[in-house]
């Protein structure tokens, strides 16, 4: 009875974290699949997912937040798969579990994870200003900034405009074309936030900056180095960024935005067709459920980004008060001791997340075609996959602390 009561506490503490994380700028159901192999041998391997909660987590789609879900649960205690809800309202047809979605700031992943290879090569120093590599870009206000400093969001540069705060004006300017440059231009042109180092605000704004430093030390384009050094090793064959085509290519179920009108009715409108220059290194990917699930164990594994550099994604800035963001990830440690490390994504009818114990001794990806996917609180649907997710199904057998691998 212990150990549910403090799972439970782990999965209400963790919607929490993830509460917050999305609000930051930013059918039938599918049976469970059987177990996979434990990850780390050493460790007493977690019950298995629980099925029962999960597939009641999915219950009841479409409902008034969320149109589809798709779901992938992982870890040494086994797997589970599931999806529900509709590929589109017109039609009402079941949703594609092996859609394509926009997967938003878990492309910050997959930049931090490239920029880290990078400096594993000797050809980035996380430790120097920015300025160094984009002189042309960074101005002089901001020749404190270095490269660390942009990977966990404590460089001090604002955010670059925007075409407006709310779902109106934004969806007037839904297929503006947004240079990274000029987004960069319009954000280091404005006085720094705070010194470089003393406090951390999430921004796209720092991870636009990466993908220009991507660009500028390869050579190449920033979609031609991910897709070589991330998607292609990883077997990631559904993941692509789209450039200036506002459409999603390949099988996608539907998203949409609910819009009160003035009788006091609802409308679902469909945001599935939207560009996302206005993310690019910072929020525009495109992938699967299946896609972020080998992202997520093959960068933990070491697999991606060499070990020292590695710990970079693990490593949170001591020094400044608040802080949870690392190079690319969030860090969560939950009541009973247990260290999550996530990340989340939100475009217009889009939610996706990636979170996992750094063993993988349990793993969660998923996708929620949220009704209000850039609203301040957490998508229900999104919040109940969460607690279900890392509610395991009770184990007789005594069971051991998740324990964290140790750095090489």
């Amino acid at each position: 009875m212990r150990m549910r009561t403090r799972t439970v506490a782990r999965a209400t503490a963790l919607a929490t974290v993830l509460t917050l994380a999305l609000a930051l700028p930013a059918g039938a159901l599918a049976a469970p699949v059987s177990a996979a192999s434990a990850t780390d041998p050493a460790t007493v391997p977690d019950p298995a997912p629980n099925a029962k909660a999960l597939r009641a987590a999915l219950a009841g789609l479409p409902d008034a937040t969320a149109t589809a879900a798709l779901v992938r649960v992982g870890g040494s205690g086994g797997s589970w798969r599931g999806s529900a809800g509709v590929h589109d309202l017109e039609s009402g047809r079941a949703a594609d579990p092996n859609a394509r979605f926009r997967a938003g700031s878990t492309t910050k992943v997959v930049t931090a994870a490239v920029v880290l290879q990078l400096a594993a090569e000797g050809e980035v120093d996380l430790g120097r200003p920015a300025r160094h590599y984009l002189p042309d870009l960074i101005p002089a206000a901001y020749e404190r900034v270095t490269v660390r400093q942009l990977l966990n969001h404590t460089s001090g540069i604002p955010a670059a405009d925007a075409p407006g705060t709310t779902f109106e004006e934004w969806y007037a300017h839904r297929f503006d074309l947004n240079s990274p440059r000029a987004m960069v231009v319009s954000a280091t042109a404005k006085k720094p936030e705070f010194t470089p180092g003393t406090q951390q605000h999430y921004l796209n704004i720092n991870y636009t900056v990466l993908g220009l430093l991507i660009e500028r030390i390869t050579g190449h384009s920033y979609d031609q180095e991910t897709a070589r050094r991330i998607f292609a090793p990883l077997r990631m064959r559904h993941t692509y960024f789209p450039g200036s085509d506002p459409d999603i290519r390949g099988p996608h179920n539907h998203g949409y935005q609910a819009v009160p009108r003035a009788d006091g009715t609802t409308e679902y409108r469909d945001v599935t067709v939207w560009g996302t220059t206005d993310g690019w290194a910072a929020g525009s990917m495109i992938s699967t459920t299946a896609d972020l699930e080998r992202l997520l164990k093959g960068l933990f594994r070491g697999r991606v980004v060499p070990r020292p550099q590695l710990e970079e994604m693990f490593t949170v800035p001591a020094d400044v008060p608040g802080a949870t963001m690392s190079a690319g990830l969030q860090r969560y440690v939950t009541d009973d001791g247990t260290e999550l490390w996530l990340k989340t994504g939100g475009r217009w009818g889009y939610n996706a997340a990636i979170a996992a114990t750094r063993n993988l001794s349990r793993t969660l990806v998923y996708s929620v075609n949220s009704t209000d996917a850039k609203g301040k609180g957490m998508n229900p649907v999104a919040e109940r996959i969460l607690r279900a997710a890392f509610t395991p199904r009770p184990d007789p057998r005594p069971k051991a602390p998740l324990s964290t691998p140790p750095a090489s």
